[in-house]
């Protein structure tokens, strides 16, 4: 195994609010999600703005659909409500055989715009297994907040190279190189290379995960 290494490039954190290009369709369904599953918790905005970490003013612009949240940010939220990430951004789609069309697609960023990721499921509730694309710019750094106890990621470098800062460990994947780690701890990814790395991630929540 090798030794615990720390990225060297750890990026400084941004504004809150995501990069202009991310979809900003998804901010009416973030902001109702947001609001209803803070209610059914019975937590007030300061409450779980102690719980995540996020601004009490981020998150009541959140729920009034006034701002799409970074990545990051929807992680924090996610972790505090101790739910799936899909269960924030799903929109309650019908049942059956769904096409996701590329040009129709739903980008989260980061405030920089340097680490996007886009969903290959439905938002139509939220699910045990996710399925994501993961695109990373060159010398992107992005720095991952613990999922909820007994989540794994399962992640394949398709592009490019991609290292992996995961339970102490730093890890260099190469195009075609797989790795698998537990989640609930904060993790780190970090694109060394020149050219853009695509990846994509299999996110598993524990039994029960949010219930």
């Amino acid at each position: 195994m090798k030794a615990a290494v720390k990225l060297s490039a750890r990026k400084k954190r941004g504004p809150e609010v995501a990069h202009p290009g991310a979809a900003p369709d998804l901010a009416p369904t973030v902001g109702k999600n947001l609001r209803r599953l803070r209610s059914q918790r019975g937590l007030s905005l300061e409450k779980l703005a102690q719980a995540s970490g996020v601004s009490r003013a981020m998150l009541g612009q959140i729920e009034l659909g006034q701002s799409v949240p970074t990545i990051n940010v929807l992680w924090k939220i996610a972790r505090a409500l101790d739910l799936p990430f899909s269960a924030l951004i799903s929109s309650g789609a019908p049942r059956g055989s769904r096409v996701l069309r590329a040009a129709q697609s739903k980008k989260l960023m980061s405030h920089d715009g340097t680490f996007v990721s886009r969903a290959l499921f439905p938002f139509g509730g939220p699910r045990r297994v996710e399925f994501y694309e993961l695109r990373f710019a060159p010398r992107a750094v992005e720095l991952a907040e613990p999922h909820p106890a007994g989540t794994t990621e399962n992640l394949v470098v398709t592009t490019g190279r991609l290292e992996v800062e995961a339970g102490g460990e730093r890890h260099d994947l190469q195009a075609g190189d797989a790795i698998f780690f537990q989640a609930d701890a904060s993790h780190a990814y970090r694109n060394p290379g020149g050219k853009e790395a695509l990846v994509y991630l299999v996110m598993t929540y524990a039994e029960g995960a949010g219930t």
